[in-house]
């Protein structure tokens, strides 16, 4: 039975969804250096166009058609038999395609998340024939796992409300992939390059806060007291996250810094993620001060000393961002927020704890291993990297002959 208000809601929160790539767009744009910011914007944006082609097409269908073990096979090819009708299994109060796009928004922004650790070096038609394949071969299978009927990580029991593995440690881990086997920006000495534009910066990180509500407590698939919670906390989180970020800094440099509060709330927001269906608020507020501690430690002291090149932290905020998120999870899970989840074990079941750790890990492995054959293959028959040349020049004039700003040239 449709439910017009659950309708309602489930398409404005993807229609939120949907604003948080544009947002990333602009969160990763204003970090690179300004003869980058177009080759971002646009690698954002063709992503919007390619992989709502491929979702309806195939992308829906491998990742939520009924299946057995690795994905949902192509019997929703074209979306054949996904209609106005509620499919009571994912959503029995709305039509089924409001399910399908809510989906596909989560299947578009998880690949642009990668786009941070490569930034500034990849040749665009590289980029976009990865994209595509990580979409099919990464992105679907470990969405079919874990949210698809038939999917073995569901079927464990493993909680994640709106994808802290799908989402967030599966582009996280990717991205520490891509940073390794692609290498350093060149004439790059220890420290990255300031951002060009922070104004942009805290623009992106303000649309991708909003998104968020529609990310989180759009996956209550229902406008109700589940989805009321999930907005809260994904709030309080952030808040939580961005307080600690700018602490930590003050401590430790003397200053808070506006680009570190950025970042902090947006590793609250991933963090919150897995876990905005099935814990309250203190929780919420835990979960946010301590993301900052392991994100930061991750961007500003490992990083530094392994050096890696992941131009605007990709892994450093969405994998550990990730891994915390779905861990927390199966520690502060409680049916007192939501009957249909599990207690963590902070509420009697240490089991939970261990089912999350599972999924992390396997999902980690997973991404690890084909993120990486689909890069060598695309290096070997594309190649992946730009020119030296090109670099030097930027990618906005190299690859899409543009620049961003004329009057001050």
């Amino acid at each position: 039975m449709i439910n017009a208000g659950d309708t309602a809601w489930v398409l404005i929160s993807s229609a939120l969804v949907m604003l948080m790539t544009p947002g990333l767009a602009f969160f990763y744009g204003g970090m690179v250096r300004r003869k980058n910011i177009l080759g971002v914007l646009m690698q954002c944006f063709i992503i919007l166009c390619v992989l709502s082609i491929q979702w309806v097409l195939f992308g829906y269908s491998l990742s939520f058609a009924p299946g057995k073990g690795f994905w949902g096979g192509l019997s929703w090819f074209g979306l054949n038999g996904v209609g106005l009708e509620p499919y009571a299994d994912y959503a029995a109060t709305i039509p089924h395609q409001a399910f399908m796009i809510f989906q596909a928004m989560f299947a578009i922004i998880t690949p642009a998340l990668i786009i941070g650790a490569f930034a500034e070096r990849m040749k665009f038609s590289a980029f976009l024939v990865f994209t595509l394949l990580w979409a099919t071969f990464v992105y679907d299978p470990v969405c079919h796992w874990v949210w698809g009927i038939g999917g073995w990580i569901r079927n464990l029991g493993a909680l994640d409300f709106a994808g802290g593995t799908v989402v967030h440690i599966n582009a996280g881990i990717a991205a520490l992939v891509m940073a390794l086997v692609i290498g350093r920006r060149k004439n790059l000495d220890h420290n990255a390059p300031a951002p060009h534009n922070l104004p942009f910066v805290v623009l992106g990180t303000g649309l991708l806060w909003f998104g968020w509500f529609g990310f989180n407590a759009g996956s209550a698939l229902a406008a109700n007291g589940l989805a009321v919670n999930a907005f809260v906390v994904t709030n309080t989180a952030a808040a939580a996250a961005g307080l600690s970020w700018a602490l930590i800094e003050w401590m430790r440099n003397g200053k808070p810094t506006m680009f570190g509060t950025a970042s902090g709330v947006v590793a609250g927001l991933v963090a919150i993620t897995p876990a905005a269906g099935f814990v309250s608020v203190i929780p919420a507020i835990i979960i946010g001060l301590l993301v900052s501690v392991f994100c930061f430690t991750a961007v500003s002291v490992i990083k530094p000393k392994l050096g890696y090149d992941d131009s605007l932290d990709a892994f450093g905020i969405h994998c550990v961002g990730g891994i915390w998120g779905a861990l927390a999870t199966g520690l502060f899970a409680s049916k007192a927020v939501n009957p249909a989840g599990a207690d963590g074990l902070f509420f009697g079941n240490p089991k939970q704890f261990l089912i999350q750790l599972l999924a992390v890990l396997v999902t980690i492995g997973y991404a690890f291993i084909v993120t990486l054959i689909i890069y060598k293959l695309v290096d070997l028959f594309v190649g992946a990297r730009v020119e030296e040349k090109e670099e030097l020049i930027g990618l906005d004039l190299t690859q899409h002959r543009e620049r961003a700003y004329t009057i001050l040239e």
